[in-house]
């Protein structure tokens, strides 16, 4: 089997990054791997902790956090190996996950990235991603297949073309990536890898989903399931993947829809919510588009 780089950021989350590289060990303790665990501005250095875990790993600190695209990329670029799986430190492995993408990944030399079925770990009978539907370029809207049905088997082994890769866990080729080139760093956090399937899409690439494969996913530890932090993000990255992505008819359509009727329905949502603080947040996320360029990397959020 060609070596494997797994790519994973911390960011004050020592615990789940702990039990993501014991689930590596538990499968995986005689299979040669690269192991790179890039800690993300965490308030301590974490490498003995990290090492103490895993001694083989390769730790890589930033000083200041860089975002999910920005972590993961001080990763690729330091690894070496033929495949790369860029997954969250809030996942768990299960036995054959590895052998199942690369697999696929070497018997079709046009697949530049793949993703597992990923299953909710804190209910582990549901599904979070089965495969993505294409981007509807006018709403900025797609579905994610499989997400919140208890798994009868109804996705059971499909190896099948998709619209997206889940950032949860993907597995990238070499080539790709170096026809693709990184992540967008401009996006933070959200919609990079989407951003970046798109990038891989046009390079000549295909993206699939291999339900063969399985991993867990704790959602939302980072960030939490509802905070002004993910709304500004997915307001104004949705903004930014159309802006990267869509050509000038479907952006044209896309401005007028999210002004006419995302902007209002949300700030009614927030309203019902009693979330009021959030329609700033919504605002300085449109004026950020307004403002800079898709290539831009000041975030004008503090964090």
């Amino acid at each position: 089997m060609s070596l494997i780089s797994v790519i994973t950021v911390n960011y004050n989350q020592p615990e789940a990054t702990i039990a993501l590289l014991k689930s590596i060990i538990r499968y995986y303790s005689q299979t040669s791997l690269e192991v790179i665990v890039v800690d993300n501005g965490s308030k301590e250095d974490l490498g003995t902790l990290f090492h103490k875990e895993y001694p083989g790993l390769i730790y890589i600190r930033s000083e200041i956090n860089l975002g999910f695209a920005g972590g993961n990329n001080l990763g690729i670029e330091r690894a070496s190996g033929e495949f790369l799986f860029l997954v969250n430190n809030d996942t768990e492995f299960t036995p054959g996950l590895l052998e199942t993408l690369t697999t696929s990944l070497s018997a079709n030399v046009k697949i530049g990235i793949i993703s597992p079925k990923i299953m909710y770990y804190d209910e582990p009978e549901v599904i979070q991603y089965a495969g993505f539907t294409e981007m509807n370029f006018f709403t900025c809207r797609n579905k994610c297949i499989g997400q919140f049905e208890k798994d009868a088997g109804q996705y059971d082994g499909l190896l099948v073309e998709t619209g997206f890769a889940h950032g949860a866990a993907m597995m990238v080729t070499r080539k790709a990536l170096e026809a693709a080139g990184e992540m967008a760093e401009n996006f933070f956090l959200y919609y990079e890898e989407m951003d970046w399937c798109e990038h891989i899409k046009r390079a000549g690439f295909k993206v699939y989903v291999n339900t063969n494969a399985c991993i867990y996913h704790k959602e939302s530890l980072s960030v939490g399931k509802n905070s002004a932090l993910k709304e500004y993000f997915m307001n104004r990255n949705r903004l930014l993947f159309i802006r990267r992505n869509a050509n000038p008819l479907q952006r044209t359509f896309f401005y007028i829809y999210f002004g006419l009727l995302v902007v209002p329905r949300n700030i009614f949502g927030y309203v019902r919510a009693k979330n009021s603080n959030y329609v700033p947040v919504l605002f300085r996320a449109i004026l950020w588009n307004i403002r800079n360029r898709t290539s831009s990397t000041r975030l004008g959020y503090t964090l």
